[in-house]
Parts: C-alpha cells; sequence; structure tokens
C-alpha cells in the first residue's frame, strides 16, 4: 500500500475499517512526512499501548481462574457484594460464571469504572455470563443479625440462585460456610479476579437502581444521588425527616464514601 497516493481523509477512512492496525501499516504512518498522517499515527501508536496494558491487567486477573481451571475445575463462580456500609438500602451480592474464553478489557472493581462504563459492562457480563445470580439482604434483616452476616446470606443467596453448581467459588474477602465446593477467598479481590470484578459490576449496577427507585418512593432523601451512603446531604435529609423504612437502625451516621 502507497500512502503517498492517497489523502489524509482516505488514510482516516480505512483505518476506521480495521479491526486492529497492523504493524506494518504502523510503521507507514510514522514513515509519512505529512503532519496529519504523523498525527494518526501517535494516536495509533497510543491505542495500542492502552490494548496491551489493558491485555496484560487482563492477564493478572485471570491468575486465580486458570489455576483452577488447571487443577480441573470447570464451573466457576466469582462472588462479591455492594452495600456494607451505607445507612440505607439492602447489601446486595452477586454471583457470576464466566465462560473460559470470556474478555472484557478494562473490567475492574465496580469502584474504579466510570458510570456509563458500569452500565455497559453490566450489559456484557448479564449477556455473556454462564450463570447470574442475586442475593438480597434488606434493612431490617441486616439489624438482625448485623452486617457481616447479612453480606454472607447475601452472597450465600447469590450463589444458590446462578442455577448452577459450582466447582468453585472465589469470593471477595469472606469465608463462606455450609458451601460443598472449592472456596477462594481473596482480600481485594474485585481488583485482581475477573470473575469477582464482574460479579461486583451486576451487583453495583443492581443496587445503584434499586436506590433510585427508593428515590422516587423518598424523594428527599437523595437516594439516586449517593446511593444511602453517609453523604452531607443523607445525613442533613435525616435530620430534617427521620428515618425512613429501608434505613439500617444500627448504624451510627459516620459518612462513608459511595
Amino acid at each position: 500500500m502507497n500512502l503517498a497516493d492517497m489523502s489524509i481523509k482516505e488514510i482516516r477512512l480505512t483505518i476506521e475499517k480495521m479491526d486492529e492496525v497492523p504493524k506494518d501499516f504502523l510503521q507507514l504512518l510514522k514513515e509519512d512526512q505529512r503532519a496529519g498522517v504523523q498525527a494518526m499515527a501517535r494516536q495509533q501508536e497510543a491505542a495500542i499501548a492502552r490494548q496491551e496494558k489493558l491485555a496484560s491487567m487482563w492477564k493478572e486477573m485471570t491468575l486465580y481462574e486458570r489455576a483452577l481451571r488447571e487443577k480441573g475445575h470447570v464451573h466457576l463462580i466469582g462472588v462479591d457484594e455492594v452495600g456494607r456500609g451505607p445507612l440505607a438500602g439492602p447489601v446486595v451480592a452477586c454471583a457470576v460464571c464466566l465462560p473460559e474464553d470470556f474478555y472484557l478489557p478494562g473490567l475492574n472493581d465496580s469502584k474504579k469504572i466510570p458510570v456509563a462504563t458500569r452500565e455497559a459492562f453490566y450489559e456484557v457480563i448479564v449477556r455473556d455470563a454462564l450463570a447470574v445470580g442475586i442475593g438480597i439482604v434488606d434493612a431490617a434483616r441486616i439489624d438482625e443479625i448485623n452486617i457481616l452476616q447479612a453480606t454472607k446470606e447475601a452472597m450465600k443467596n447469590a450463589i444458590d440462585n446462578c442455577g448452577l453448581n459450582p466447582d468453585a467459588c472465589l469470593i471477595d474477602a469472606v469465608q463462606l460456610t455450609g458451601l460443598s465446593c472449592v472456596q477462594v477467598p481473596i482480600i481485594g479481590g474485585d481488583a485482581k479476579s475477573v470473575s469477582i470484578a464482574a460479579a461486583s459490576i451486576v451487583a453495583k449496577v443492581t443496587r445503584d437502581r434499586m436506590m433510585a427507585n427508593y428515590a422516587k418512593e423518598y424523594p428527599e432523601y437523595g437516594f439516586e444521588k449517593h446511593a444511602g451512603y453517609g453523604t452531607a446531604e443523607h445525613l442533613s435529609a435525616i435530620a430534617r425527616f427521620g428515618s425512613t423504612s429501608i434505613h439500617r437502625r444500627t448504624f451510627t451516621g459516620v459518612k462513608e464514601q459511595a
């Protein structure tokens, strides 16, 4: 291909049609003396570097999954929860079984991903996962058994609701009793395992949508903004209007970050 015979617009259109820019084509871009083509070369180099970084990150975040599959485990379920810290609303857990060839570069702890990306990732995970289960424990139950036990209950319910008997469960931070399969508790697992990260995304989006619905029922509290966490706005609303049926009576009101 002779780029000298092509206009900058034609080169740009050619690149847009490519799924991936080949190295030899990138080299031609770099050798072209036109400023516009040079700019495209820099853009493509930056994009390739980003993709390579994401691919490397993905490889690191599949270490646990690959190790379990090497031991013969097939159905691996990642488990995570959202909502341990809020003053209001449920704790929501998710259990996700991803196919072995699943690839979603950029997947990470839900708290580290922008809202729009999180929503897009949610759709991909729910569409492509082999199984997805949700466990929800409400504020009254949290007050009854404490937040740690409520978290474990939500996680067990999520596993039960996924409709799949797991060979192994990768769980963020906690150890569950009563599981018949291998379990691997991982501290900070939502940033170390793609299975747990996927569960984190689904749990977060599910809970945020629930809190947005609660905001329609209790518009004074701003649940659609802070999802029940102890922000200044939320604490002010509690002081003015009191608690609702979804507030946790045993929580102190110490400010937490959403």
